[in-house]
């Protein structure tokens, strides 16, 4: 409760690591300005699924996931986040692969940047669930606000506000 994440780097997991069924739980967490390969400010991997209530993620970078990376089957809880001018390749907000179906309620995605997915990248069979959620000038060269490769996300009551496509 109430931690900081500022700065930190890794290959995977800039701010944090959750491996192999762990689930922490996190209130009022920030994270911020951290870097990695894969998951710039939190990476989850093979069923773990942490549950974030009132976390934000900001100006956090890496390849795959700026904000947050999700694989193999992992499935975070996340309520009240925010997601705020991360970058990436693919998925500038949240980069979902290989099974893993977040569930996000009242989170907002803004002024997120990709090459694919400014604000979230699904891919290989990831199916989120989004209510009440937020998309608002996300950008990327494809799917400003979402991309979606073989995934099926469930959206419910979701806006989606000047989200740009940089080049068609």
């Amino acid at each position: 409760t109430n931690c900081t994440f500022t700065s930190n780097s890794a290959d995977y997991g800039g701010g944090m690591y959750n491996y192999s069924s762990s689930s922490p739980t996190l209130t009022n967490c920030t994270f911020t300005s951290n870097s990695a390969y894969a998951g710039g400010g939190m990476y989850n991997y093979t069923f773990s699924s942490p549950t974030l209530t009132n976390c934000t993620f900001t100006d956090n970078s890496a390849d795959y996931g700026g904000g947050m990376y999700n694989s193999s089957s992992s499935s975070p809880t996340l309520t009240d986040c925010t997601f705020t001018s991360n970058s990436a390749t693919y998925g500038g907000g949240m980069y979902n692969k290989s099974s893993s179906s977040p569930t996000l309620t009242d989170c907002t995605f803004t002024s997120n940047s990709a090459d694919y997915g400014g604000g979230m990248y699904n891919k290989s069979s990831s199916s989120p669930t989004l209510n009440d959620c937020t998309f608002t000038d996300n950008s990327a060269n494809s799917g400003g606000g979402m991309y979606n490769d073989s995934s099926s996300p469930t959206l419910t009551n979701c806006t989606f506000t000047e989200c740009c496509q940089v080049d068609p």
